[in-house]
């Protein structure tokens, strides 16, 4: 089987940034596979990457190296890391974006080359690491044992008096809200409350309801989602990551 390294980042693809990465991990490891999982992360947004990164990882085959860029504090005292978890590797810099990856993980400290760029560790730091754990080499010989890495607090909803709390963690492009609500907490409810005041009622799919209309149902993370059929939600209610939503429980 042919290397496996996928990329996600908040590059975007109108500069070069992505493709010199790619460069440089097709250079040290040729006729690997790349994939890129996204580029359009809000850019610095570490909480939406970590989202992204939780979504879409354990898809991969075991083996599979993954490159996760999303670095406001490049060039900074922030560390740089490798882990290895569930016989999957990540490199990325050390701010809570690999939070989902860390639990009976094997972590590392990747050194800073004295030649990188202090603005683009991507290329010059991150990218060389990821090739070489592509190539197999053994992550404990890529810099020392971290024990205390950066975690990013759990999202989860709360109970205060008769209803439910959760809270919108993400906004896709379509404008639907994610939100932390797991299908389980929604066993008999058939409205919630968005942004306020906002109800919305529960259905199954977008065809549940007419062309512009709110609808609330499970989405393919297994979360509550709130969506507008032909429209963006985000836009209808106007309200995106960090709002409430509320119910009351059956």
């Amino acid at each position: 089987m042919q290397p496996l390294i996928t990329l996600l980042t908040d590059f975007g693809v109108q500069d070069t940034y992505v493709a010199e990465m790619k460069g440089v991990l097709l250079s040290a490891v040729p006729g690997a596979t790349l994939v890129d999982v996204t580029h359009h992360v809000t850019p610095g947004d570490i909480a939406s990457g970590r989202y992204m990164l939780s979504r879409a990882w354990w898809r991969f085959p075991v083996g599979t190296v993954h490159l996760v860029i999303v670095d406001p504090g490049v060039g900074s005292a922030r560390r740089a890391i490798a882990v290895r978890h569930a016989a999957h590797h990540f490199v990325a810099p050390d701010n809570g974006i690999l939070t989902p990856v860390l639990s009976d993980a094997t972590v590392v400290a990747l050194p800073v080359p004295g030649s990188a760029s202090p603005t683009f560790h991507g290329r010059d730091l991150f990218a060389p690491a990821a090739a070489r754990l592509a190539l197999g080499v053994e992550i404990t010989t890529l810099g020392d044992a971290v024990s205390d890495p950066v975690l990013l607090p759990a999202s989860a909803p709360a109970e205060k008096g008769v209803f439910m709390f959760g809270t919108v963690i993400h906004v896709d492009r379509f404008g639907t809200l994610i939100t932390d609500v797991p299908a389980a907490l929604l066993d008999g409810v058939s409205v919630v409350l968005v942004g306020g005041e906002v109800p919305v009622p529960i259905g199954r799919t977008f065809a549940d309801v007419g062309s512009g209309e709110l609808i609330a149902m499970v989405g393919s993370g297994g979360t509550l989602e709130i969506a507008a059929r032909d429209r963006s939600a985000a836009r209808l209610i106007g309200v995106g990551a960090g709002a409430e939503v509320r119910f009351r429980p059956a």
